[in-house]
């Protein structure tokens, strides 16, 4: 079971590093680009849509780094699982203590200041996701056979 969770916490984690890195690049400088007499109808579809993409990987993300504590494959250390509950904890935190609270504002108009808070704290989570999907991938890596991907075949 403890492989399958760390396959699962690998997936999710890339999968929302990679989102994270879109939406700090891309997504969230824009919001600045949003014209004034659309913002609030925009900003409550952004969320409500965005919800519906990353609330259930993340959802999962949290589930199966969780639960790597109670079932840690014997390849993985306990100080090598913390540190990925802690990158998830932390991720979270930002989440619920700072982007959301800074989203609520953001419904009653697209404040260039909140604007510019929001992408300067979501560097948080942007930073978290990516050590913990570099790390992930260190890990995986040193399950591999001591000749690398060499050996690994697909029939």
């Amino acid at each position: 079971m403890g492989n399958i969770l760390f396959i699962l916490v690998l997936g999710s984690t890339w999968f929302m590093t990679g989102v994270i890195w879109f939406v700090q690049v891309v997504h969230y400088p824009l919001f600045a680009r949003v014209g004034a007499d659309v913002f609030t109808t925009y900003e409550s579809l952004h969320t409500m849509r965005t919800g519906w993409v990353v609330a259930p990987v993340m959802l999962l993300e949290l589930g199966s780094t969780c639960l790597l504590l109670i079932e840690r494959p014997a390849s993985l250390s306990l100080s090598a699982v913390t540190f990925l509950v802690v990158c998830t904890l932390g991720v979270w935190a930002s989440t619920f203590f700072l982007q959301v609270p800074l989203h609520g504002k953001l419904i009653e108009g697209g404040n260039p200041e909140v604007i510019q808070r929001l992408v300067s704290t979501n560097w948080i989570r942007t930073l978290l996701w990516t050590a913990k999907g570099l790390f992930c991938l260190w890990l995986l890596y040193g399950l591999l056979p001591n000749d690398g991907l060499e050996t690994v075949s697909i029939h």
